[in-house]
């Protein structure tokens, strides 16, 4: 049975970004799925700002609120894709990224793509699987 997880302080059937058919995480077992997460605070289903910097922090907070509200921890994170609306963002992306993963770093995957609205500029989703579990 798949298990929803939601962000810290949000019940499971709560949809904090918005009436899109999906679940912000589900978990499976020891696996745990996470959808595209972006530069939107949550508590306040606003996008933090127009620059890349706050919506990538943002969105890899999302990341590690999700991870860790089902009881996995940012080192089970396994594979990580990004989407990036600009790509001279990437150098940027690498010293942000470095803040919240360590080695042995995720497999990673970065894309240039076209985001909704399109004052998003990064989506991150991801795996990770609770080792021990």
């Amino acid at each position: 049975m798949h298990q929803i997880v939601n962000y810290p302080g949000h019940p499971p059937e709560s949809k904090p970004l918005g009436p899109a058919p999906l679940s912000p995480a589900l978990r499976s077992g020891n696996v745990l799925y996470l959808s595209g997460q972006v530069g939107i605070n949550p508590d306040t289903a606003r996008i933090v700002g127009p620059g890349f910097a706050e919506q990538a922090h943002q969105a890899l907070r999302n990341v590690r609120s999700l991870v860790e509200n089902a009881g996995f921890s940012m080192g089970d994170v396994i594979k990580i894709t990004v989407f990036l609306t600009r790509l001279e963002d990437f150098a940027e992306l690498n010293a942000i990224y470095r803040e919240y993963f360590s080695e042995p770093y995720p497999t990673r995957s970065t894309v240039g793509v076209s985001l909704q609205p399109s004052s998003l500029l990064i989506e991150i989703e991801g795996v990770a699987i609770r080792r021990g579990a």
